[in-house]
């Protein structure tokens, strides 16, 4: 599957914001965005139009594209799920993408970024319902148990993400169990639960309603 696997840093800095690509290493003086907080290239530093209309809303998609390390086809498709649904269409897109897999898993704090919980899951350290699946797509329902495989319960990586992500609450629509690396959906995640998520997604909807 085609994925970026370029440098993640410019992209937090193109969007001007953390977008916590890295894990631990953007809470530290380390990141990118402590130090030069400009659009990347050489006139970044120049470039300083004010967004409005079109801009703005392409800026918002980019960001959110970015945030869930998702291509524009995967982005889209899941936008049109969400236009048939039930409910509001950006609060509905929004809880599709923390369904996914791999963001529940970076949610219950066993990896410290999308990026590398996506790749715990490809790697076939996770099951749902006691079964292996490695789709970081993989979209949860109510009263799925997500866990790390027993014979994963011991991996260095996901066992170091435990103990870094420690600080950090779980989200109220799921259930943690962090010493026995396993959790429980008990309900759909609403947007008014996902203020760290900093987008509008009502520009993304006007953006893909044309």
């Amino acid at each position: 599957m085609a994925r970026y696997i370029g440098p993640v840093c410019r992209l937090c800095r193109r969007e001007g914001m953390k977008l916590f690509l890295k894990g631990e290493r953007c809470h530290t003086e380390k990141c990118a965005i402590e130090k030069r907080n400009f659009v990347p290239g050489q006139h970044g530093k120049d470039r300083k139009a004010k967004l409005v209309g079109y801009g703005l809303q392409l800026r918002e998609k980019q960001k959110a594209r970015r945030i869930y390390g998702l291509l524009e086809t995967q982005f889209r498709n899941n936008f049109e799920k969400a236009a048939v649904s039930k409910g509001i269409t950006g609060d509905v897109m929004l809880s599709n993408l923390e369904r996914r897999l791999d963001s529940v898993i970076y949610r219950m704090g066993f990896g410290t970024s999308r990026p590398q919980s996506r790749q715990i899951v490809r790697h076939g350290h996770v099951q749902v319902n006691g079964r292996k699946v490695d789709i970081p797509s993989f979209m949860v329902k109510i009263g799925d148990e997500v866990a790390v495989r027993e014979t994963s319960k011991d991996n260095p990586t996901i066992l170091s993400a435990r103990d870094a992500t420690a600080h950090a609450p779980s989200p109220s629509w799921m259930d943690v169990d962090r010493e026995a690396l396993k959790g429980r959906i008990t309900s759909l995640p609403k947007r008014e639960e996902l203020v760290q998520i900093q987008l509008n997604e009502q520009l993304i909807v006007e953006l893909y309603s044309k």
